[in-house]
């Protein structure tokens, strides 16, 4: 992004190390110290996919930092991209498919927390359900969570989003981009969000390993265009965290997640 000038140097921001209190806000206690102290039990390690060290918690706390820190660039200036994140398969207790530490969760109860939104929109666009994400905010009305996933894919046992569209293996650009038109629609209308979480995971595309939907690229990049279009038109600042992508070919996911950026740099600057 930096060689084609889709982004300069000064875009780019470092986040620090988040605070304990603001992981409190949404993770258990018990969970938390387990991570900390590195001492997850070897099946919760399992669960989560990756062998547990120092640097993996320390990468989790930066992410979920960053993603506060996109959120309140996003106040200022419409849009902002976490380039990781996306974790929401961490629950309130649990880690699971790779994610410690739910990030977009910990953003949202930070700006409910400091009086900074009200009403929060999460758009969960990855193949996979946010079932982590739909677990922590299951008793929050302040906040929406909305997953539209693939009904057979990773996790088997999905929980209850506000709104959960299901899709079947091998659904197409026509049928995707239809649902997604009429979801969003009906969501912004009704929630009158104040703020909007995406995650705009690509493992939608055809090409991806484990996704099983047959997105093409330039569909893929529609659906983007589509919740920033829905953001701008409702006058709602929007913080993106990048979330999966498993296609063969590495040129394909980077293709697709810097369209991420690029549709949102033609849309908002």
């Amino acid at each position: 992004m930096l060689h084609e000038g889709t982004i300069v140097q000064e875009n780019l921001f470092a986040p620090g190390q988040l605070a304990e209190e603001h992981i409190l806000t949404t993770h258990e206690q018990a969970y938390w110290h387990q991570l900390k102290n590195l001492t997850l039990p070897a099946k919760e390690q399992r669960r989560i996919g990756f062998p547990l060290n120092a640097q993996l918690v320390e990468r989790e706390i930066r992410i979920a930092q960053g993603t506060i820190d996109g959120a309140l660039y996003a106040q200022q200036y419409g849009v902002a991209f976490n380039v990781a994140g996306g974790t929401h398969h961490a629950g309130s207790h649990w880690g699971e498919g790779f994610c410690l530490l739910n990030d977009q969760a910990i953003a949202a109860n930070y700006l409910l927390n400091n009086n900074l939104a009200q009403r929060i929109l999460i758009i969960d666009l990855d193949v996979h359900q946010g079932n982590g994400t739909a677990e922590i905010f299951q008793h929050e009305p302040r906040v929406f969570t909305f997953s539209m996933h693939g009904d057979k894919n990773f996790p088997f046992r999905k929980e209850q989003s506000d709104l959960d569209i299901p899709l079947a293996d091998g659904t197409t650009d026509e049928v995707f981009l239809g649902k997604l038109e009429e979801a969003l629609a009906l969501i912004f209308d009704k929630q009158k969000p104040d703020f909007v979480f995406y995650l705009s995971g690509v493992d939608v595309l055809e090409t991806d390993k484990l996704g099983k939907l047959a997105l093409t690229k330039s569909a893929c990049k529609q659906r983007d265009i589509m919740v920033f279009e829905a953001c701008i038109k409702h006058q709602v600042p929007v913080q993106v965290s990048m979330g999966g992508g498993y296609s063969a070919a590495i040129k394909t996911i980077v293709d697709a997640h810097c369209n991420t950026f690029r549709v949102a740099t033609d849309l908002f600057f």
